[in-house]
Order: C-alpha cells, then structure tokens, then sequence
C-alpha cells in the first residue's frame, strides 16, 4: 500500500483526553445545577465540536441557546486550567510516531477539538515528533465528517488524498476519510467500538498502535 502521510484524529486516537473533558464538563454542569454524567458516557458525548458536547451534557428540556452559550464560555475557562491533569499519549503512539517519522511518512493531525486547543496539545505532548499540518475547528470552517479539513491538509502535504491513512476512533473519522477519498483506519484504543468503525466505512482496523506500522514496509 502506497501511503504517503497519516492524518491523525487527535482525542480517542493520539491522545487519552477524555477524564479531563469530563472532569471539566461535570464541574461546569454542577455549576449550573445541572446533573453530572459518568466519565465513560463520556466515550459517546465527544468527537463532533464543543458545542455539540455541551449540548448533548445538558438535559433535553434545558437546552437554551442562551444555557448552551454561557456552558460553553464556562467549559472553555475550565478545560483551558485543567485540560492535562489527566491526559496522556496512549500507550504505543509513542512508537507508532517513531516508525512512522523514521520511514519518512508526513504527519498530521485533523480534530473537532476547537483549533488553540489542539495546538497545545500537539504542543505539550507530541513535540518529539513533525506534525507537518495541524487543523482543530476553527471559526467557519464546517467540523468533520465534512472532509473539506482533510483535503486542506493534504494540499499542505502535497500529497494525493489516496495516500492517505486517516487514523480516527470514531464514525466522524470513517465518514470523513471516506468522503475525502482517503484510507480510514481505526483506532479501537480509542472512545468508540469495533462495530461503530467497520459499519461507517473502516477499510483496517488496529487494537495497538504499532500495528499500523504493518501496512508502511
């Protein structure tokens, strides 16, 4: 398999985020007098914007648009104080990045996470490694499964969409490598299950990062 660069999602997939996203979110909840969740529901609340996590935290019934506004400005100044208590490269990327880098594949990371959030955190925790592209949700730009964010940094890349992997965790991910003409991989160390990967379009799917390792030579 011709692949030239990876795309990488970065929560679920590069990075274990999701206690400090929850820890965050639940403090913001509370706040407002509102009902915690558990952490692991929190595996199905993240992957598609801020605003559609905050939204999906608060009680049907509830969801004002001026609620959802203030909960939004709140997580924002919570996650922005506590957003690494807890975060850490899943085991393995470490390795995986090395192989990649040492084999001469350009790297890149593709997110919902809002855009300076995901600077640093490709910043605090993968500067070892060259991310040649790294695109978070930015202000009018459409969020993913869009692909137009993959199809950018390939342009970035200079390299052909069909050499590609994207390695995501979620449905998001599938759909969009699928719609940007791109190779999906998924990551099962991640938020989301092997059925959710296959059904929304993986062509491979991987249990351990150096896996992925297998189809560079």
């Amino acid at each position: 398999m011709n692949i030239k660069a990876v795309i990488f999602d970065l929560d679920g997939t590069l990075l274990n985020t999701l206690e400090d996203i929850a820890a965050s979110a639940n403090r913001v909840l509370e706040g407002a007098g509102l009902p915690a969740h558990p952490v692991d529901r929190y595996r199905y609340f993240v992957g598609e914007g801020m605003r559609c996590l905050i939204e999906r935290i608060v009680p049907e019934n509830e969801r004002s648009n001026d609620l959802i506004n203030d909960l939004i400005r709140a997580f924002i100044r919570d996650y922005g104080n506590n957003w690494k208590v807890k975060t850490s490269l899943y085991d393995g990327i470490a390795t995986l990045l090395d192989g990649l880098q040492n084999r001469g594949i350009k790297l890149s990371v593709f997110s919902n996470k809002p855009h300076d959030f995901t600077i640093i955190c490709v910043r605090e925790f993968l500067s070892r490694w060259t991310f040649r592209a790294i695109i978070g949700q930015r202000e009018g730009k459409p969020r993913k499964p869009d692909p137009d964010g993959a199809l950018e940094i390939a342009r970035l890349l200079d390299v052909d969409p069909g050499m590609v992997l994207y390695l995501g965790d979620t449905a998001t991910d599938m759909k969009t490598a699928r719609a940007a003409g791109m190779i999906p991989a998924g990551a099962l160390w991640g938020f989301r299950t092997e059925k959710e990967l296959w059904e929304n379009g993986a062509l491979h799917v991987f249990r351990q990062p150096p896996e992925v390792l297998d189809l560079i030579p």
